[in-house]
């Protein structure tokens, strides 16, 4: 099996309908590839995340017939390449401390709502940032456009079907955030190349993100992936599933007595319907 893929859920709460399709996809994609696939649990937001639903994820998937050959670490056991992955940004100068605030977004949003960084603390020196992190928090967001400079341009992530897509940025992202230390782009790009993912699987939600990653993919050395988003199920009022949606959770369908057969039969015919 040349080809590795992942499916990637974070214990939050109880997988859903939508957690569901996402699987049931990236297996048959897999099987049709002859692709290794790897469960990887990502619970590096210690704020949200609990233990218990962990193996619940686990019970869930085993009870929808998807099968993974091996659990990756989980992201809670890799903080340290993380750091080091954080130290070698900031000692290239790609990113610098933010100490803006929600509302300091709220303040400068425009009329549509789209928050962004002011971006005026990249306009601080080493030694005003430097004061500032003694007694404030801060978050660490990449440099964009000297990001993209030292990256080489131009710079594209490839799709599966062949097409490739130019990286471009509308904002410094944040890389490490203030409340856990790393942020969701920074963890899933290094744990994809410590766990040689050659293809993406995942929902249209995260399709904004792949441009981020693929500049941390180029500034960190990392090859890069093929990606593919689906699109997402939806409710009767045309909004994504959560796992506030306790009707679709998978673990009711089985207290319900629903069979692993029948709930991917369900899950498919929704699809189906909703994206034939």
């Amino acid at each position: 099996m040349s080809a590795v893929t992942r499916f990637a859920p974070s214990p939050t709460g109880y997988l859903h309908a939508g957690n569901g399709i996402a699987a049931l996809l990236c297996q048959q994609w897999a099987q049709a590839h002859q692709a290794f696939i790897w469960l990887r649990i990502e619970d590096i937001d210690h704020t949200r995340c609990r233990k218990p639903y962990i193996e619940a994820i686990r019970e869930d998937l085993r009870w929808l017939g998807f099968h993974w050959h091996q659990e990756a670490p989980l992201q809670s056991q890799r903080t340290a390449a993380y750091d080091a992955a954080l130290t070698e940004l900031r000692q290239r100068q790609l990113i610098y401390p933010c100490f803006c605030s929600r509302s300091d977004f709220r303040q400068q949003a425009p009329a549509d709502g789209d928050w962004q960084c002011p971006g005026r603390c990249a306009l601080l020196d080493a030694a005003q940032a430097k004061v500032r992190m003694r007694h404030q928090p801060c978050a660490w967001r990449l440099h964009r456009q000297r990001a993209l400079d030292c990256a080489g341009q131009p710079l594209y992530w490839q799709d599966m079907e062949g097409h490739q897509h130019t990286v471009s940025l509308h904002d410094d992202p944040v890389i490490g955030r203030k409340d856990i230390r790393y942020s969701y782009h920074l963890a899933v790009v290094i744990d994809d190349a410590a766990q040689g993912i050659s293809h993406v699987i995942r929902g249209m939600d995260l399709l904004p993100h792949t441009a981020i990653h693929r500049l941390l993919q180029a500034l960190l050395g990392y090859p890069a992936p093929l990606y593919a988003h689906h699109p997402l199920l939806t409710d009767s009022q045309g909004q994504r599933l959560a796992k506030t949606h306790v009707s679709t959770a998978l673990r009711q369908w089985r207290q319900q007595g629903m069979t692993g057969e029948q709930a991917r039969a369900r899950l498919w015919q929704w699809w189906r319907g909703q994206h034939a």
